[in-house]
């Protein structure tokens, strides 16, 4: 199971930072801000909040959503086509079905480095993305007829799936095991078969392409409603659309506690009365902190230390696909996009938090970009191997890459400390 207490801890400590917090330089008295009156350190903070809030929350939250939204629409027309005929169905358009996945999962793994807010206090990130995936239990529902019946009606299906089944079966992972086997797409023509994976054969259960099917559906269409639920909770100009099913159909939180802003809006007017951030400060410890140096640290202590130390053999994301090297790699992904101001093509890095560094902190700018790019290098040599981590969690790329992530995290706090008092 994903472990939660770091980040969880990371973002409390945040937000009790800023109830103990008030703005000095950039306050009139009056719980507005006046740019004129900001100090140039704080007008920097500002900007760099915009342009992170504007190109790299909102637009990769965004791609989330499409993604998602069309990897449920994929598998439901799948899981239909099959039950009317289950010669129907192409190795083709399964394919693209896991170019789909991949898709989403690739954006997923490029927003936890900002983990902090909806994703955390909603429950959406351990809702969607814990993993090992319980294979008995799954074996127990896709192998009654009733809990099938149930799972393949629609939203209601959908409803069933995310509030009756645990997340250790719902999500990312879930999906995955039924397109994914040792690393590359499943075949149409197993799908037509019975499911040969021990766990189902050991007990003597007979389960179809079918009964897969209307599972990956329902639980895609669960994913697709949590992760509208993270764009509508930071973008309040999220698509129409999303937000009536998040809000009106779904009824799921939304807004930051205590101001019903969305947490994209709380960030964004920090200082000001309502907001819970009291300095630009803050936010920049957020970013760097709860956000970049917590999926540091969970990369290195646990998605790779846990399997590498022994600690927990089977703690291993993604292993059906085989990517979790290239997870790993998206989510340091993710840290670039946040301290370099944007996502790829929406990059100003004037108005990001290594320009800061580079103006005030030359020296301190430059071990921060170092251990970036030792990161990506040992990553790089882990992909290039050509063996999976589930195949082999303890070679010794595998601890360079663990060092190398470790340092990361040591700088990204380093940066956060120097940041708060000077």
């Amino acid at each position: 199971m994903k472990r939660l207490f770091y980040y969880a801890s990371a973002f409390a400590m945040a937000m009790a930072m800023t109830a103990g917090l008030t703005s000095c330089s950039d306050d009139n008295g009056d719980g507005s801000t006046d740019e004129s009156a900001l100090g140039e350190k704080e007008q920097m903070m500002k900007d760099i909040t915009t342009q992170y809030v504007n190109n790299v929350v909102y637009p990769t939250y965004s791609d989330l959503a499409t993604e998602t939204g069309e990897l449920y629409e994929m598998l439901a027309e799948a899981k239909d086509k099959f039950k009317a005929d289950p010669t129907s169905l192409t190795q083709t358009e399964f394919d693209a079905i896991c170019s789909k996945f991949l898709q989403a999962r690739q954006s997923w793994e490029e927003s936890e480095a900002f983990l902090y807010g909806a994703a955390t206090v909603f429950g959406i990130d351990p809702h969607i993305d814990t993993w090992p995936l319980d294979l008995d239990g799954l074996v127990t529902e896709l192998s009654n007829a009733d809990k099938i019946a149930m799972l393949d009606n629609g939203d209601e299906g959908i409803s069933y799936a995310g509030n009756k089944m645990g997340q250790e079966l719902l999500g990312f992972h879930g999906i995955e095991f039924i397109l994914f086997r040792n690393g590359a797409n499943r075949t149409v023509e197993s799908l037509r078969a019975y499911e040969t994976d021990e766990a189902f054969t050991s007990k003597g259960v007979r389960v179809s392409g079918r009964e897969e099917l209307i599972y990956a559906a329902a639980v895609a269409g669960d994913l697709r409603d949590r992760c509208w639920q993270l764009e509508v909770s930071w973008n309040e100009n999220a698509p129409s659309d999303h937000i009536t099913r998040v809000v009106d159909e779904c009824e799921l939180p939304n807004t930051v506690e205590g101001n019903n802003y969305t947490y994209g809006k709380n960030m964004l007017e920090a200082t000001n009365i309502g907001s819970t951030y009291a300095t630009w400060r803050v936010v920049m410890n957020t970013i760097l902190v709860a956000g970049c140096a917590n999926i540091a640290q969970e990369v290195s202590g646990q998605k790779i230390g846990q399997a590498y130390t022994g600690a927990d053999p089977n703690y291993i994301e993604s292993p059906y696909s085989k990517k979790s090297f290239v997870d790993f790699k998206d989510n340091i992904i993710s840290i670039e996009n946040s301290i370099y101001g944007g996502v790829e093509g929406s990059r100003d890095e004037n108005k990001s938090i290594m320009a800061y560094l580079r103006k005030y902190n030359p020296t301190m700018a430059t071990s921060l970009e170092n251990a970036l790019q030792s990161s990506f290098t040992a990553l790089d040599a882990c992909i290039n191997s050509g063996v999976a981590f589930v195949d082999a969690p303890q070679a010794d790329y595998v601890k360079t890459a663990m060092d190398a992530i470790a340092e990361l995290d040591s700088e990204l706090n380093k940066a956060s400390d120097w940041i708060s008092i000077n």
